[in-house]
C-alpha cells in the first residue's frame, strides 16, 4: 500500500448561506446555517482516502466536542488518526465561511492547529519516513512546515505543498518541494509574475488551479492547459483539497504528471458538486467514470 501523509490543520467549518453578503456595519438575515468537518489538512486527508489512499493524519486539535467530532469523522473516512493529539491549551480551529452567489469568503482561527511544533514532528519522524508523499498547506505554524520540509529533503520524500494562506509561504521552500499548487490569486502573490513567467520559472513543480478555467502547469518545453470539466456547481469551498488529497493520492501511485492533474482535475469537478468542504469527494470510481465520460 502507498502510504500518505497529511500533515496540517483540522477545523470545524462554521457555514452561513446567505443571497448576499453585507456591508459594513449591516445586518442582515442568513439563509442557512450548517456545520461540516473541514480544515485543509483533514479535507486533503478524506479525499486521498476515498480514493482509496493509505492516509495518515498529523495534527492537533482541542480537548473539546469538535475536536472528538472531527477526529472521529477522520477516522470513519478511513484514516489513521493515531497521530492526532490533542491540546489542553488551545481550543479546536474553526473556519467561519459565508456562502453567496456561488462562491465563498473564508476566516479561520487557528486554535489548536498552531500546537503542532517542530518538537512534536521530531518524535514522529520514523511515521514520515514511512511516507511515499507528504501533503502540507500552511495553516499550521510556519516554523513546523519547515522542519517538515526540511526533513522530507532529506530523505528525498516528495511533497505536495497547498501554500494557503499565501502570506505564509517563503519562495526558499520550493526547493524543497516536489509539487507546488497555488491558485491563480495565490501564484500572483507568491512570485510577484504573470502566470505564464511563474509558470516557465518552476517547470513540472508549480501547478496552478484555475477554477472555471481549469489547470496549467509548464512541461519544460510547452504550456499545459488541462481544461475544466463542466458541472453545476453548488458550494466550491473543497475543491482545491480534493485536488491535492486527489494529487497525492495518483502521484504516489506513480501516475505520470500529466495523468495525475487530469485525474485531480475531475476529482475537484465532482467535489463542488454538493455542500461542504467533504461532502462531494469523491471515489476513485466515480472520478474515473467522470473521466471516461
Amino acid at each position: 500500500m502507498k502510504m500518505i501523509t497529511v500533515i496540517g490543520s483540522m477545523n470545524m467549518d462554521l457555514v452561513v448561506d446567505t443571497s448576499r453578503v453585507p456591508e459594513n456595519g449591516e445586518t442582515i438575515l442568513g439563509n442557512s446555517f450548517y456545520t461540516f468537518p473541514g480544515g485543509k489538512g483533514a479535507n486533503q486527508a478524506v479525499a486521498a482516502a476515498r480514493l482509496g489512499g493509505d492516509v495518515h493524519m498529523i495534527a492537533c486539535v482541542g480537548n473539546d466536542g469538535f475536536g472528538t467530532e472531527l477526529t472521529r469523522n477522520l477516522h470513519e473516512e478511513g484514516v489513521d488518526t493515531a497521530n492526532v493529539s490533542y491540546s489542553s491549551e488551545k481550543s479546536t480551529g474553526i473556519a467561519n465561511i459565508i456562502l453567496s452567489e456561488k462562491d465563498n469568503r473564508i476566516i479561520v482561527v487557528p486554535g489548536a492547529n498552531y500546537e503542532l511544533t517542530p518538537q512534536m514532528i521530531e518524535g514522529l519522524r520514523d511515521i514520515i519516513k514511512m511516507s511515499n508523499v507528504v501533503v502540507m498547506q500552511l495553516e499550521i505554524l510556519p516554523e513546523t512546515v519547515k522542519a517538515v520540509l526540511k526533513f522530507c529533503d532529506e530523505l528525498t520524500i516528495p511533497v505536495v505543498m497547498d501554500p494557503a494562506p499565501a502570506k505564509y509561504f517563503e519562495v526558499d521552500m520550493i526547493s524543497s518541494i516536489r509539487y507546488i499548487t497555488p491558485n491563480q490569486y495565490e501564484c500572483e502573490q507568491l512570485f510577484g509574475l504573470d502566470l505564464d513567467e511563474a509558470l516557465e520559472m518552476y517547470p513540472n513543480q508549480l501547478i496552478v488551479t484555475l477554477g472555471k478555467d481549469g489547470v496549467r502547469y509548464f512541461d519544460g518545453e510547452k504550456h499545459i492547459h488541462v481544461e475544466a470539466i463542466q458541472t453545476n456547481a453548488v458550494d466550491t469551498t473543497g475543491a482545491g483539497d480534493t485536488f491535492n488529497g486527489a494529487l497525492a493520492y495518483a502521484i504516489s501511485h506513480q501516475y505520470a504528471l500529466y495523468d495525475a492533474v487530469k485525474f485531480a482535475n475531475a476529482a475537484s469537478s465532482l467535489s463542488v458538486e454538493k455542500l461542504g468542504a467533504q461532502s462531494g469527494m469523491p471515489t476513485k470510481e466515480e472520478v474515473e467514470a467522470r473521466l471516461a465520460r
